[in-house]
């Protein structure tokens, strides 16, 4: 491994709360295909049968494969580094975006750039911190020109972000855009009939809304996120202010 490559893998690392590096290889969990169904029902999560320090773990195995992963020669050629996720290893909740842009190909952390900080304020104003929350990509590498995910990359992303919530286990799922939701409900139904409606992944309770940067050219859908977050923090039993 190259000085470089170490020097990412461990702030890497570090940003996401691991503060030692695994000593033995964990089994790779099951996977199977997620069905988008609706679902009404209070909240079913399963405990988790992984401590905290093993979680830490279990991610760090991820995040070093996440590192030297080639599986996508284009992106992997073009990136600075990959940005596996941030924040705490029993998360409630979880924010899961698109794929990294610029800003967050340098920093090697999810949401950093302008939507970014749109997504902070949104965070903000439901009352709780980005670092209550845990925040990833469908894809771990920046596409061209920021474009939108092919189908062969989210198909290489899949294991890893799959596997990451079987880890991480959080009660509720946030997917932002179209992309984050079809790829973890295994749809191509569009944004618009996946909202105001709840689904079911692996017993986290899912619901859909609108990307940031789609936020930051069509501004008026932010009262359209704000009435999403209102659903998903009544689910999660906190009271946010009116607006």
């Amino acid at each position: 491994m190259s000085s470089r490559a170490l020097r990412q893998r461990l702030e890497s690392l570090a940003m996401a709360g691991v503060t030692s590096l695994p000593k033995r290889r964990l089994r790779r969990p099951q996977e199977t295909a997620a069905v988008p169904t609706p679902t009404s029902s209070g909240p079913t999560v399963a405990a988790s049968a992984l401590a905290a320090d093993d979680r830490g773990e279990a991610l760090a195995i991820i995040q070093q494969e996440v590192a030297s992963c080639q599986r996508c020669p284009e992106l992997a050629a073009g990136r600075t580094q990959t940005v596996f996720g941030v924040g705490p290893l029993q998360p409630r909740l979880c924010f899961f975006g698109e794929a990294p842009g610029a800003d967050e190909d340098a920093a090697g952390v999810p949401f950093v750039g302008r939507a970014g900080q749109l997504l902070t304020k949104i965070i903000e104003a439901c009352t709780l911190s980005r670092d209550e929350v845990y925040i990833l990509n469908v894809l771990k590498c920046r596409p061209p020109g920021n474009r939108r995910p092919e189908p062969d990359e989210v198909a290489n992303c899949r294991p890893f972000f799959e596997r990451q919530f079987e880890v991480l286990k959080p009660e509720f799922i946030c997917c932002l855009g179209a992309t984050a939701a079809q790829a973890l409900l295994d749809t191509k139904a569009s944004m618009a009939s996946l909202r105001k409606q709840w689904f079911d992944y692996r017993g986290s309770r899912v619901i859909c809304t609108y990307h940031p940067s789609y936020l930051l050219r069509n501004p008026a859908a932010k009262r359209d996120v704000w009435e999403d977050m209102k659903l998903l923090m009544a689910a999660m039993g906190i009271d946010v202010p009116s607006r």
